[in-house]
């Protein structure tokens, strides 16, 4: 039986259910499914299915080409009928609604290969925000103030950790964790249900979804370390965690960190070459980045990784001199002309309100623009990302970020989202 569904817009996103006929004791383990999309000029794209609890499996894709698509399903298990060679079509129609995605289309490199465009070739400046725990502990009604908050300050993109982590080590605001286990987890789908809302709303008001798919910090505390899935979990287990947040949200508005604060240097790089190789294969239409730890830099080991397509760099909240040179006289001005040529965004600059590592006082207004500015004159402007201390925790004002103990009390996230420096970051946006 050919599935027959509703016209798409181009950039919009097709999705499509489907009910196995067999049950696994781990479905997110024991079966997995792709789906082969035929454009209207032939070109074929390939992406997973994700398990959506119980019986039901789902895909979503993203359509390029205006016209009539047909799709067909092929599952490791062959016996199970309700997901094996299910096959159907659909009609994208040309693009609707208002935000620059749906006008514009997909994010890409630009033809030189410095900064960000749109499918049609317009220009995207990246102006981050570092809203890490946001969609983890966020109401509905309160992620939507605070995207109506960064869309009239002119933000364009956020970032957010898509799992338990050190500062979210009980999951999301119900209290569930993205998966169970270690060596052979077991993801919890209501848990990404939620957070499939909160990215659709995202991209609704015109911001690119930026998650962290595998935080990797590595703390001198174990018990601290073992809710980062990228330093914890074995190789093949995040492998397949970061491939389903693939499946799931690659029909969105979206570029990847695939792991978050680590250290991917030297002997480390081989373990996090291997698996965005196994992610998003040995080239790939989506955008990623690394997002390394302090003043950390990886591309003497990450040059020739095709996959990765964006240089993201972290300079940190440190407010003395070695800080300062590292980011103006160091890597990100010294190393942009390297080729193959890449966007350098600085995905970390120092917090505002944030306590610095040397000086132990706080970052003011003018401390975090000077950063912010630096990072967009010392390399072929591509755009940066600010902090909010406060916002990234989604605090209530009352204590530290839960694992941050030295980096100060923090305001409440409301009251965080209006700190000076905001007020002029919107003056950088270019388009």
């Amino acid at each position: 039986m050919t599935l027959k569904s509703a016209d798409v817009p181009r950039w919009g996103y097709f999705e499509q259910a489907f009910i196995g006929t067999r049950m696994y004791a781990n479905p997110f383990q024991d079966v997995s499914a792709q789906a082969t999309f035929t454009a209207p000029s032939g070109k074929t794209h390939s992406v997973d299915l994700f398990w959506n609890g119980s019986h039901e499996w789902r895909v979503r894709f993203m359509p390029d080409e205006v016209g009539a698509w047909h799709f067909e399903v092929h599952c490791s298990d062959e016996t199970n009928s309700g997901i094996q060679h299910q096959n159907g079509d659909f009609t994208c129609s040309p693009p609707t609604g208002k935000t620059r995605f749906e006008q514009h289309g997909r994010l890409q490199l630009s033809n030189n290969r410095r900064y960000l465009a749109h499918a049609d070739g317009t220009p995207f400046f990246w102006l981050g925000d570092t809203a890490w725990n946001g969609p983890l502990c966020s109401t509905p009604e309160e992620w939507k103030f605070y995207l109506a908050q960064r869309q009239r300050q002119q933000f364009t993109a956020v970032q957010w950790v898509a799992t338990q982590w050190i500062s979210a080590p009980d999951g999301d605001l119900n209290g569930e964790l993205a998966y169970s286990g270690y060596e052979h987890i077991l993801v919890h789908p209501s848990f990404f249900q939620r957070l499939d809302q909160k990215i659709i709303a995202l991209n609704r008001a015109g911001l690119l979804s930026v998650p962290i798919m595998l935080w990797a910090a590595h703390w001198s505390r174990d018990e601290v370390n073992a809710r980062n899935p990228g330093y914890t979990l074995a190789e093949d287990q995040a492998i397949r965690l970061a491939r389903y947040m693939l499946a799931r949200w690659g029909a969105y508005h979206t570029v990847w960190l695939l792991p978050g604060d680590g250290d991917y240097r030297g002997e480390r790089s081989d373990r996090w070459k291997r698996i965005g190789r196994a992610v998003f294969g040995e080239t790939s239409r989506e955008l990623v980045a690394l997002h390394p730890g302090d003043m950390q830099w990886n591309m003497d080991d990450f040059r020739n990784e095709a996959w990765l397509n964006l240089v993201g760099y972290q300079s940190g909240h440190g407010d003395d001199d070695r800080s300062v040179e590292w980011l103006v006289g160091g890597p990100p001005s010294m190393d942009w002309h390297q080729e193959p040529a890449r966007p350098f965004i600085n995905l970390e600059s120092p917090y505002e309100d944030i306590i610095a590592y040397q000086s132990r006082r706080r970052h003011d207004d003018y401390s975090v623009r000077q950063g912010l500015y630096w990072s967009l004159l010392v390399a072929p402007t591509a755009g940066v990302t600010y902090g909010g201390h406060g916002v990234w925790g989604w605090d209530d004002g009352s204590a530290p970020p839960i694992g941050h103990d030295n980096t100060g009390i923090t305001k409440p996230w409301q009251q965080a989202l209006m700190l000076p420096a905001q007020s002029s970051y919107g003056i950088s946006r270019t388009s």
